[in-house]
């Protein structure tokens, strides 16, 4: 598959079958995001693997944080819960920042993004479901989160990434998204 197919084909997907997922192709996808790019190798990128019974415990820090936001919508709760109790894998990612140098910083948090995109693109490849949360259940603002992967005050919680094998009935449903053509974004200056 070129890089232009996996590029066509990704898919933000939430619904995961209950199987786990092999240690190699986790690591595999680990080893992906070290590849991004970054400024200065600084190589600014902490994952935290999440799963069993520490997985157990981010649903619960996930059920009080649900409970703080949307006190009068129970459903929500219940539905945002069961896709962090249906997920198998959760990967926190955090970016190094640099005490006095907010540019070093901006850079550092950029290549971690890009360090989750490559992640992103290897899980279409070995054929498991991603989506890389920054709002709701992936916790990304909640000091909570800081505090259940001990993070020093030198790393920025950049977005959990959620991770299995699609449901079969999700994987065909994926609708295609239209995109804005490049043209209507892009100016040539000569």
């Amino acid at each position: 598959m070129s890089i232009f197919n996996i590029l066509e084909s990704r898919r933000a997907i939430r619904n995961y079958q209950s199987a786990a997922i092999e240690r190699e192709k986790i690591e595999r996808l680990l080893h992906a995001a070290t590849l991004a790019p970054n400024d200065r190798m600084r190589e600014p990128w902490s994952f935290y693997v999440i799963q069993g019974d520490k997985k157990a415990e981010y649903e619960e820090i996930a059920l009080h944080y649900l409970k703080e936001r949307f006190p009068s919508k129970p459903h929500l709760i219940e539905s945002s819960l069961r896709v962090v109790k249906n997920t198998p894998v959760i990967i926190a990612v955090a970016a190094d920042l640099v005490h006095g140098d907010e540019e070093a910083s901006a850079d550092n948090e950029y290549a971690t993004c890009c360090a989750i995109h490559s992640m992103w693109l290897a899980a279409e490849e070995l054929g498991l479901g991603f989506v890389w949360r920054t709002r709701g259940v992936g916790l990304v603002r909640d000091n909570r989160l800081r505090q259940f992967l001990s993070l020093p005050d030198d790393k920025k919680v950049i977005g959990s990434v959620f991770i299995g094998y699609p449901e079969e009935n999700d994987a065909g449903k994926q609708k295609e998204k239209s995109r804005t053509s490049y043209r209507e974004k892009t100016q040539w200056l000569s």
